[in-house]
């Protein structure tokens, strides 16, 4: 088993625009940390890599009026305990742990929100709880299955570069894929870099983007095939938001996820990049309330 990082409290300390209390449930003797605000049915919304539940703090406002906004964070994120070991991570065990983590708040009448590795994580929880489920929003992701797919050049050069990059500066590179469209703030920069203090915090980070599926015998590659079939007779409402500007996923990517599941709404949000939370939250925020009380 591998050893467990705990980052320290005051590293959050102070965070912007952020004065959300922690909350934490402990599994397999790990400590999972969640955002819980506002009252209504839970809306949950799932980080990718290689952020946490800070990436959600510019939507919260606007949602929590209408929905239970519960955000966790991964285990290897935010201010969940983190293995050290980057072999410790795969897609099985993320997902068992977002299994449990939805059980022991016993989440129901569900909208799960996802982006990112959220996708093929909260996806795939979807499919296989479809009683706990209400609606899907879809931000930018992708279902890989390593059955035909290319990654696309930005997504594969994320893997690249984290391969060569044992310490991963993880405010830099949220600052870097934003670039001019949305200036960070150093602020904010050192909020995405605060549950990442050592070179061992990172492992998770660093584990994420190894562990896509690229070959149709990978770990995870029958999920990402069974979650494309299930999404294909899903009959439940489905909004998929992409942004204009993002070369991990691009726009062409979510019109066919919209394609595949039978109504899904689609809508693109001009003037963003992969992280559309961070540069758009407001106004996917506000899309997410028409898309309900439509």
């Amino acid at each position: 088993m591998s050893n467990v990082y705990r980052t320290p409290e005051e590293r959050f300390a102070d965070l912007p625009d952020f004065p959300f209390a922690p909350h934490y449930v402990e599994l397999d003797g790990l400590r999972m940390h969640y955002l819980d605000e506002g009252r209504g049915e839970p809306l949950l919304l799932l980080h990718g890599e290689p952020t946490w539940s800070f990436l959600y703090r510019r939507m919260t406002p606007t949602l929590r009026g209408r929905f239970r906004c519960v955000a966790p964070d991964y285990i290897g994120f935010g201010r969940s305990d983190k293995w050290t070991d980057v072999g410790a991570y795969s897609v099985a065990r993320h997902f068992t742990f977002l299994e449990r983590f939805v059980a022991a708040l016993d989440l129901h009448r569900i909208t799960v929100v996802v982006q990112d590795w959220g996708g093929p994580l909260g996806l795939y929880y979807a499919i296989r709880h479809p009683e706990r489920m209400a609606r899907l929003v879809i931000l930018n992701t992708g279902l890989l299955s390593g059955e035909g797919e290319t990654l696309t050049p930005g997504l594969q050069s994320w893997r690249e570069y984290v391969q060569r990059t044992p310490d991963l500066p993880i405010g830099l590179i949220l600052k870097r894929a934003i670039g001019k469209r949305y200036e960070l703030a150093p602020e904010v920069v050192a909020a995405y870099d605060a549950p990442f203090p050592t070179p061992e915090s990172k492992a998770g980070a660093r584990a994420f983007p190894a562990i896509i599926p690229t070959s149709p015998d990978a770990p995870g590659a029958a999920e990402m095939r069974e979650t494309k079939a299930a999404l294909a007779k899903w009959d439940k409402p489905t909004l998929v938001c992409f942004s204009d500007a993002d070369p991990v996923f691009p726009p062409q990517v979510g019109e066919g996820l919209a394609r595949l599941i039978p109504g899904a709404r689609f809508t693109l949000i001009r003037g963003a990049g992969h992280f559309l939370q961070e540069e758009k939250g407001p106004e996917i925020a506000a899309e997410i309330l028409r898309f309900v009380l439509d």
